[in-house]
């Protein structure tokens, strides 16, 4: 997938986190990110968009869902947009 200086060869894991450290130190970056980052935020936004956490866990292949939910940040949007059953009875309880 990231062909090298030689058509055989990929991209050393060092050359990619210098890469990566160079694009953060361009766009001003404060927080502290690593190439790692970009696999959490890649499976957050996955579930975010309604992605089923199995199709997440075989995409990062993982071999349980378990370490996919620890792996995957909740989105605090997501969590606002939860609401109970009782909060929807009430709502509709004002509508009559």
């Amino acid at each position: 997938m990231f062909p090298g200086q030689y058509p055989n060869k990929h991209l050393s894991e060092r050359t990619v986190q210098k890469v990566f450290e160079a694009a953060v130190k361009i766009a001003k970056v404060k927080k502290d990110v690593s190439v790692h980052s970009l696999r959490h935020s890649f499976a957050t936004h996955l579930l975010e968009d309604g992605i089923d956490i199995r199709y997440i866990q075989e995409l990062l292949g993982h071999l349980s869902t378990r370490t996919t939910e620890i792996y995957t940040h909740v989105a605090v949007k997501d969590i606002r947009r939860i609401s109970s059953p009782l909060d929807r009875m009430m709502e509709m309880d004002k509508g009559e």
